[in-house]
């Protein structure tokens, strides 16, 4: 297993509940509801890849190359790219960032091809 990628997630999915709990409880009064969404989804990514970061961690016992590292690598940058330019428009309302939300994006998507490019070569005996 990989320890430093799992303790990226853990810190990942600790931050996802802190920012999830202020988003359900301290932005309602403060932000209109269509910017809520827009932080629930930033959210939404960031467990869905902390789960990713997990599954990259522990599966790096069976698969150690190089792209695991990079996989986890890309999926912290596209959360950070990704969730936290939508943290920050929701947060502050400017349109700016909104072209940084794609690059997270692009970040995340490489990520899941590179963990599926590990796993595609992985050896027969290795799967069963």
């Amino acid at each position: 297993m990989n320890k430093t990628i799992l303790l990226t997630a853990t810190v990942s999915g600790f931050l996802a509940v802190a920012l999830g709990a202020f988003g359900a409880h301290g932005l309602k009064n403060i932000a209109p509801a269509e910017l809520i969404s827009i932080f629930k989804l930033g959210v939404e990514y960031q467990f869905y890849h902390t789960f990713a970061l997990l599954a990259l961690g522990i599966c790096s016992q069976w698969i150690n190359t190089k792209q695991i590292v990079w996989s986890a690598w890309c999926f912290v940058i596209g959360m950070v790219f990704f969730s936290g330019s939508l943290y920050l428009y929701a947060l502050t309302g400017v349109k700016w960032v909104g072209p940084i939300t794609p690059i997270g994006g692009t970040f995340l998507l490489i990520g899941w091809l590179l963990f599926a490019y590990s796993v595609s070569r992985l050896q027969t005996s290795q799967t069963k």
